[in-house]
């Protein structure tokens, strides 16, 4: 059994669509959306135990270790498979916190989708997802690990084979809170449901964006900004903004031009999580 091991990422996504197509009675939304992720990853790091103790190595800001959402996914699976193993998890943190790329949501996805693979559970990707879950709605795509249509809560697979455009990304300074933008008496929650073939013909739009917009200035500051360029689109609930571009030099140039207190990124579309890569490299480790 290695005792540490590197490397794990933990991938950013992009909603290419968010339609709200009801609520249901426990205040969840009945959701249709569209998940790619992006060559853009928070990494993880793992350095395994044979006492059970599971601590982290790292401190973000404003959450403790009760509230982690990795140090709870990792609990979680040990809780449920009984493992007596433990590890002290690392963190390298790029994905912004209140952006809608998925951060706190892929951490999770990662340690179960590693530590499954360390500790020798052998959990299925099905058991996983329903770990997930538990965790957050968004959890289970990142566990899954391919471009993905979504519905209910976004627990309901259909993988797809999407174009892998290059993307810029924009990161405004604002965190918004995802429970403030679903709880807004101005947000659609009725609207018409969609079909896969709607979305592959152009169809569709992120309902979270005017509600995101008017009650986040900065966002609406750099789609503005963006749609200079290129259509801006939000992922998820924000903050970030993004658009497909033609090439990486195109992306680049865009980006060069941003305003200097502004963040922006190019990142390649992927319809396979780079998660998925690393895991075979880490079952190649349990060999050695």
């Amino acid at each position: 059994m290695p005792q540490e091991s590197r490397h794990w990422p933990a991938p950013a996504k992009l909603n290419l669509l968010l339609n709200i197509t009801g609520r249901r009675p426990d205040g969840y939304h009945e959701l249709q959306t569209v998940f790619q992720f992006i060559d853009f990853s928070d990494e993880l790091s793992f350095t395994l135990n044979d006492q059970g103790r599971l601590s982290r190595s790292y401190d973000i800001p404003g959450v403790d270790a009760e509230q982690d959402l990795i140090l709870r996914a990792a609990r979680l699976l040990q809780q449920h498979t009984g493992c007596r193993q433990g590890a002290t998890i690392g963190l390298v943190k790029r994905l912004p916190m209140g952006g809608g790329l998925g951060g706190g949501s892929s951490d999770a996805a990662t340690v179960l989708v590693a530590l499954n693979s360390l500790w020798g559970m052998n959990l299925s990707v099905s058991e996983l997802c329903r770990l997930g879950l538990s965790l957050g709605a968004d959890v289970p795509v990142f566990v899954h690990g391919q471009a993905t249509w979504a519905e209910g809560v976004g627990e309901r697979f259909t993988p797809l084979v999407l174009p892998e455009p290059w993307y810029v990304v924009l990161i405004p300074d604002a965190q918004v809170a995802t429970g403030k933008i679903f709880s807004s008496p101005e947000l659609t929650r009725n609207a018409p449901p969609l079909k896969i073939r709607d979305f592959l013909e152009g169809q569709g739009f992120n309902l979270c964006e005017p509600v995101v917009r008017r009650l986040y200035p900065a966002v609406d500051q750099a789609m503005r900004w963006l749609e200079r360029f290129r259509p801006a689109r939000l992922t998820g609930t924000g903050a970030c903004v993004f658009a497909a571009v033609a090439s990486a030099r195109e992306g680049q140039e865009i980006v060069r031009q941003l305003p200097a207190a502004w963040r922006g990124l190019v990142a390649r579309g992927l319809n396979q999580s780079p998660l998925q890569a690393r895991l075979g490299a880490g079952e190649q480790e349990k060999t050695l």
